[in-house]
């Protein structure tokens, strides 16, 4: 689904304390301002995700082999669902003392602390699936979360700036033959918006915002492996590039 939308700022003469604040985009000359964005609702086709491995003993070896075991059990789980090779990304060993503190504010050593992060990312949402169900994770297993992605974000983004382009060069010849006046040429064009000294940045603009009164909700229960499983399913991705372009124009 393809979405394109235009924003249209107009300054025929800007005011000198916003011409200095922005001397490197807006012009004292008469000119245009605006905004064209493009949209793209896509599917995603990589799924990312990462492990931590912790481990705590009195034994530093005692951990470190716990630690190595997960990580070899997680890198096989990996491999046998397909996980994209390139992707593979596997942390050194951190080893180091940990300790508990008391009411009384008292430090009591507590053993060794072995960490070390495995990651991956899988091209199916179904080999996703079946990774997590070989996971049973605990204390010394934890899932940080999934991450989705587009393989073609960037010729995508690409092609988006394109179209905005196209829609502020647009918008700035409909708004010119509005007010009456011509087009001089091209002043600057850029994908990041300026911002004025009056506080308002250019398409960032305030939002409603409903408040609800009463308790406060109690914290969301952690989620384990299987139930990640269960409800996990692929929403879209919106990917949207800003052009902002200034026109100079002659009345």
């Amino acid at each position: 689904m393809k979405r394109v939308t235009s924003w249209i700022f107009a300054s025929l003469l800007a005011l000198p304390f916003v011409a200095a604040a922005q001397i490197n985009t807006l012009p004292s000359q008469p000119h245009l301002l605006v905004k064209g964005e493009a949209k793209r609702e896509v599917m995603p086709d990589r799924f990312s995700l990462s492990v931590n491995l912790r481990a705590v003993d009195l034994q530093p070896e005692a951990a470190r082999k716990r630690v190595q075991a997960s990580a070899e059990h997680i890198l096989t789980a990996l491999k046998r669902h397909h996980v994209l090779k390139d992707s593979i990304e596997a942390s050194s060993l951190q080893i180091q003392p940990t300790y508990k503190y008391s009411q009384q504010g008292g430090r009591d050593f507590e053993g060794t602390e072995v960490k070390r992060g495995i990651g991956g990312s899988f091209q199916s949402l179904e080999d996703v699936r079946q990774f997590l169900s070989e996971i049973k994770t605990s204390s010394e297993m934890e899932l940080s979360g999934i991450k989705t992605s587009y393989s073609k974000e960037d010729q995508l983004r690409a092609q988006l700036k394109r179209q905005a382009a196209e829609q502020s060069r647009a918008s700035a010849a409909e708004l010119a033959k509005a007010y009456g006046v011509s087009l001089r040429g091209l002043y600057t064009i850029s994908d990041v918006a300026p911002k004025f000294s009056y506080g308002v940045e250019a398409g960032d603009w305030p939002v409603q915002v409903s408040l609800v009164s009463g308790p406060p909700l109690p914290p969301a229960p952690a989620a384990d492996a299987g139930a990640t499983v269960d409800s996990l399913e692929a929403g879209s991705l919106t990917i949207s590039e800003n052009i902002y372009a200034v026109f100079l124009i002659a009345q």
